[in-house]
C-alpha cells in the first residue's frame, strides 16, 4: 500500500491529441468571442478562427471513434439509467473518482460538441444585416440567412452557459469531491488506480486524421471565398 503522501505521477488517462484539442478549443472560443464582441481583430479573423474550430470539432468527432480508449464515445457515453445511478451516487457521496469522463460528463461533451458545431456552421450563413456577412450568405435564401443568424446569436448564449456550467462543475469536483479534473487535462496523468490497462493509439493516427480534416475544411472554405 502506498503512503498517503505518495507523489507518484499516476497513470496515463488522456492522450496528447485530446489534450491539445481541449486547450486549442479554449483559445479559439476566447478569440472568437473577443473578435465578435470587442473588436479585438477584424471579423475576417473571426471567420478564420471559425474554420479552424470547425476542423477541430470534426477531428474530435472522428477521434471519438478512432482515438485512444478514454477519448472514444463508446468509453464514456452511457444510457440514462447509468447517468441517474451516477447522480444518485454523487448526491449520497458514494461515487468513486473515475478515470476518464464520468457518465454525466460524457453527455456534457456531446452537448458541447453539438453546440460548437452548430455555432461554426451557422456562422457561415449569418449576417448582421449591415456590413458583415458570413462566407456562404450568397449561397442561400434570405430566410435561411435570417434563421442561421438567429441560431448563431442564440448559440452564443447557450455556449456561454455551457462553459459556465463546465467551469462550475470542474470546481465542484475539485473543491467538494477532491477530484482534480484540471491537472490531468494538462499532464495527461491522474493519481488513481486503473481497474484495467488503458489502450492508447499512436499520435501519428491523430496527425493523419487531422491533416485529412484540415484539407477538407480548407477546400470547403475556398468555396466560401470564391
Amino acid at each position: 500500500m502506498k503512503p498517503a503522501n505518495d507523489q507518484s505521477p499516476g497513470i496515463r488517462v488522456w492522450d496528447l491529441p485530446t489534450r491539445l484539442f481541449h486547450w486549442a478549443l479554449v483559445v479559439l472560443v476566447v478569440l472568437q468571442f473577443a473578435t465578435a464582441e470587442f473588436g479585438l481583430l477584424s471579423m475576417e479573423w473571426h471567420y478564420r478562427f471559425g474554420y479552424v474550430t470547425l476542423a477541430l470539432i470534426v477531428f474530435r468527432i472522428a477521434w471519438g471513434f478512432a482515438g485512444s480508449q478514454t477519448s472514444r464515445f463508446a468509453d464514456f457515453v452511457r444510457g440514462p439509467v447509468v447517468v441517474v445511478r451516477y447522480l444518485r451516487a454523487q448526491i449520497s457521496g458514494t461515487a468513486q473518482a473515475g478515470i476518464g469522463h464520468n457518465p454525466l460528463g460524457g453527455w456534457s461533451v456531446l452537448v458541447m460538441l453539438a453546440c460548437l458545431l452548430a455555432q461554426a456552421l451557422s456562422g457561415l450563413f449569418a449576417s448582421d444585416g449591415i456590413d458583415e456577412d458570413g462566407p456562404f450568405v450568397d449561397a442561400v435564401s434570405n430566410a435561411t440567412v435570417k434563421w442561421m443568424t438567429h441560431v448563431h446569436h442564440l448559440g452564443e448564449t447557450v455556449l456561454l452557459l455551457l462553459i459556465a456550467l463546465h467551469i462550475a462543475a470542474t470546481l465542484w469536483y475539485w473543491l467538494i469531491r477532491h477530484d482534480n479534473l484540471f491537472l490531468p487535462m494538462l499532464s495527461g496523468r491522474k493519481r488513481i488506480a486503473a481497474a484495467r490497462p488503458l489502450r492508447f493509439v499512436s499520435g501519428w493516427r491523430a496527425l493523419v486524421l487531422l491533416a485529412i480534416v484540415a484539407a477538407l475544411v480548407l477546400i470547403f472554405s475556398w468555396f466560401g471565398s470564391a
